[in-house]
Order: C-alpha cells, then sequence, then structure tokens
C-alpha cells in the first residue's frame, strides 16, 4: 500500500497543504521548525489514531482554528481507499471512509504504517511504557477491533483506580469496606486485560525472529538480540528466565534449549485469553489489600512488559549507544515485517505498511546510516524527513522537497536540479501556488486535481523507475 494523496487543512502549522506522492522514497528536508514532521505525524494518526509526539489531540489542532483535518488516499493493488479524520477539542473527533461517516476507530487497518523516530532510544532505554506502545501499535493495526478493547480497559483502569483510593482512605479511617462494586471492575479488568495479554504476548512470538535477523544486519555484528514478554498475570505463577539462562553458547546450549522451550511453552499459554483471565482473577484476589493499602492498580497488562536481551545481558542498561540504536531499528523494521501479514500469519503485498523516517538518520553513524538505507528502500512506499540533506545517503535516491517557514519546493529527484513545484501555507508572504504534476497521479482524481480557493497543492514529478512499478502494479518489492 502506499499514499497517493494527503491533505491538511489547519493540522498543526499547516492551514491547508494537498501533496500528491508516489511509490518508492520521498524525502522532506528542511531545518528543525519549518513543519517536515508534521507531514508524517499526519500520516502517522491516520494509521494508529495517535501521535508519537503528544498525548492529547489538541496540539494536533493549528491555533486558533476550531478542527484539524487529515485526508489520505491509500492505494492498495488495484482498488483504494479515502480516509479523513476531523481532529476536534473538547469533543469526540469524526471520521469519514470513502466519503461515508463512520467511527474514526473504523479507519484503523485501512492504512499501515511505522514510524522511525529520535525518540525510539526510549525503546531500549526507556521505562516499559515505551515498549507496550510499540505493540499496542501493532495490535491495533493487525487486529483494529482490540483499539476498542484498549479503549474500554483504560477507562476501567481510571474508574477501578479511583475506587481503590477511596476504599483506602475508607479502611484508614477504620470503616467497614463494602467490595462489590470493586468485585465488578475487577471481572472487567481481568476480562478485558486478558486480550490484551493474548494479542501482545502473540505479537511477541512472531517479532522475536525479525529483531534477531534485523538487529545483525543493522550492526554488522552476530551478538543475540531476544525479545520476551513478562505478564502481570504471571506473578507467582511464572518467572522469566535471565538473558544469561536462554542466551546459546557452547557452554551453555542444552541449559539455553530448555529455556527456551519453557518460554516457548508459556508464551503459547499466554495467548489464550480465558487462561489469562483466570490467572488475573487470582492475581487481583491475592494482591487486593496491597492495591487497597496503595490506591494503584497493580495486576493487568498496564504493568506488563516487553523485556529485550542483548547477548547474556539486558539490553536496558548495558548496551551502548550504537547498540541501542541498532535494537531500536530492528525493533521497528521487525514490526513493519509484521504488519505486512494478516492475522494467520500469511503475507500479502496489499499489507505492506508505509515506512515513515522522522530525523533518523541524523542519529546514526554512517555505517548504519548505509545499512538502514538498503533495507528500507526496498519497502513500497519510504517517507523521510532530515534537517540537513547531507545526512542522507546517496543510496536512498526517490524525489526531495523542501520545507521552509511552511513552504514546500520540490524536485523530481534528489539529484534533480529543476524544480516541478512549489507551494506555500495559504496566507503567508507567497500566498497559495498551484502547481501542475508532469504526469497523472494514480488515484489522484477523487482529490481535487485543482486546489479550491486558498489550498495550496504540492505535486511531485515521480522518477521513470518508480512510475514503471507503479504502472505495472508489481507491489512486490520488500525485505523478505
Amino acid at each position: 500500500m502506499y499514499v497517493t494523496d494527503l491533505a491538511l487543512t489547519d493540522f498543526r502549522s499547516y492551514r491547508q497543504l494537498l501533496l500528491q506522492l508516489a511509490p518508492g522514497v520521498t524525502t522532506f528536508v528542511g531545518e528543525n521548525g519549518q513543519g517536515k514532521t508534521n507531514i508524517v505525524e499526519a500520516i502517522t494518526y491516520l494509521a494508529t489514531l495517535s501521535s508519537h509526539r503528544v498525548s492529547s489531540d489538541n496540539a494536533l489542532i493549528r491555533q486558533g482554528a476550531t478542527a484539524g483535518v487529515i485526508r489520505a488516499r491509500v492505494a492498495q493493488g488495484q482498488h483504494s481507499d479515502t480516509l479523513e479524520v476531523e481532529i476536534y477539542a473538547g469533543h469526540a473527533n469524526r471520521a469519514r471512509l470513502n466519503r461515508g461517516n463512520v467511527r474514526p476507530v473504523e479507519l484503523l487497518g485501512h492504512m499501515r504504517a511505522v514510524l522511525f523516530a529520535p525518540e525510539d532510544l526510549e525503546l531500549v532505554r526507556g521505562d516499559p511504557a515505551a515498549r507496550r506502545s510499540l505493540l499496542d501499535d501493532v495490535m491495533v493495526q493487525m487486529r483494529p477491533r482490540l483499539a476498542q478493547v484498549k479503549s474500554e480497559y483504560d477507562k476501567v483502569l481510571r474508574q477501578r483506580g479511583a475506587l481503590l483510593k477511596s476504599l483506602g482512605a475508607a479502611k484508614r479511617r477504620g470503616r467497614i469496606l463494602d467490595f462489590t462494586a470493586l468485585d465488578v471492575w475487577d471481572m472487567q479488568l481481568a476480562h478485558l486485560g486478558a486480550q490484551l495479554t493474548a494479542a501482545r504476548a502473540a505479537i511477541i512470538s512472531r517479532l522475536r525472529e525479525p529483531v534477531s535477523r534485523y538487529y545483525r544486519e543493522v550492526s554488522g555484528a552476530d551478538d543475540d538480540a531476544r525479545i520476551d514478554y513478562r505478564a502481570s498475570a504471571d506473578h507467582g505463577v511464572f518467572t522469566l528466565p535471565t538473558a544469561a539462562d536462554l542466551h546459546t553458547d557452547e557452554e551453555n546450549g542444552e541449559k539455553a534449549a530448555r529455556a527456551q522451550h519453557l518460554v516457548a511453552e508459556h508464551e503459547n499459554d499466554l495467548q489464550d485469553a480465558e487462561l489469562v483471565e483466570v490467572q488475573l482473577l487470582s492475581n487481583l484476589a491475592a494482591r487486593r489489600n496491597e492495591e487497597i493499602d496503595r490506591g494503584v492498580n497493580l495486576v493487568g497488562p498496564h504493568r506488563d512488559e516487553m523485556v529485550l536481551s542483548l547477548g547474556t545481558l539486558p539490553a536496558r542498561g548495558y548496551a551502548s549507544h550504537g547498540e541501542s540504536w541498532s535494537y531500536a531499528l530492528a525493533l521497528r523494521l521487525a514490526t513493519w515485517h509484521v504488519l505486512r501479514s494478516d492475522e494467520s500469519g500469511q503475507w500479502s503485498d496489499d499489507n505492506e505498511p508505509l515506512l515513515l523516517l522522522d530525523d533518523v538518520f541524523a542519529e546514526l553513524d554512517s555505517r548504519r546510516r548505509r545499512r538502514l538505507a538498503e533495507l528500507v528502500t526496498q519497502a513500497q512506499q519510504v517517507i523521510i524527513t532530515a534537517a540537513v540533506g547531507d545526512d542522507l545517503p546517496e543510496t536512498l535516491g526517490g524525489a526531495r522537497f523542501y520545507v521552509h517557514a511552511g513552504v514546500v519546493e520540490g524536485a523530481g529527484s534528489a539529484k534533480d536540479a529543476g524544480i516541478v513545484a512549489r507551494a506555500g501555507i495559504a496566507g503567508s508572504p507567497e500566498g497559495p501556488v498551484v502547481a501542475e504534476s508532469a504526469d497523472a497521479v494514480p488515484g489522484g482524481a477523487d482529490l481535487p486535481q485543482q486546489a479550491p480557493a486558498g489550498v495550496v497543492e504540492t505535486k511531485n514529478r515521480r522518477n521513470p523507475a518508480v512510475n514503471d512499478r507503479a504502472g505495472d502494479g508489481d507491489s512486490s518489492a520488500g525485505v523478505r
């Protein structure tokens, strides 16, 4: 799949902007604060209904506007969909699919995307929440219905947490406690939480091999990168073996094999939501007094962790800066690999996610830049931002746009000095400019060929190699 058209209205710094894109590599180059990251953020939002930069949607709406709008046309083989979301401050967002009104959650699955960002270092060095978020992003794109489960679970956590604080205060005042309401919340937490744990465990089992493989490809080292899942449901029941126990070497071969087999069997059990629900209820009962005393939710998938190891040691706290970046890139590449398939594990070119790299190359040394470029250019569509063009390996090629103060200038390819399109934000000194590309863009007919009054349109001349791939319907390029 790939985006052919992206329209933004009152989103972040953009009053109105229309970009027409093509398969292959497209790069946006500009200094920090010029608006290039807003473009990849908008695409990511359509894929996941969340921003990688902020937790509240309010920041996504241009200052002074009442709503921000993201609209994109996504091509999948011979089929295309138009996705649109209206983001409001203070009340529910609205969405449209092919011009028909839908719930925002119904957009999930119609476009898949994997974002690489400078913050990805936190996947390795940061708190467990960052790693849970990665798993949840994969989960809702593969199984959109679980987005509603996650939303309901978060509501249960808030309500149950408030009740625990209330019960704790009553206990400290010596009052008799009524657990009727808590029993109800416990059942809901266990039922919803078990579904999340089961889905995450399934994702971990599919991510493990590609994470290990991509780590070796990015780093150029033979170190063993391994991911595992430590679930809250396991409390008092199963202890995850250490990295040293799971690491295979000449001296530890048999012991490691047994430990890995034990983990695999337990991982299969975690994928059974009914079993997990029973265990969560048991843990909730066992830790009830502790939760009331502390006034916090101590049991549930919000306490789970994706454990990263490198060789015989945990990656967090022991991996070097370069190793941490290799690990973070491997995690993102592995999620791209997994999202190319459906729930049954069957690969589909129509499922291939967009790869979005937001100012990542500046964080890497030259060797890792080259290796990453070699891997990502095999994807059907790659959108890259960079503050400095020299940070980008020459092997990337593709189309290049330049962003300055919200004005976008584009050349047909990274090596083509001619400007094909120029655009400014409506109301900017340049004023709105409409530029037509030299060739038609597939699927572009449903979006305006001529921008309405005040709309800024930028169109990109595609290079011949990309045109050939788009024209013959071959979307098979990808990491195998």
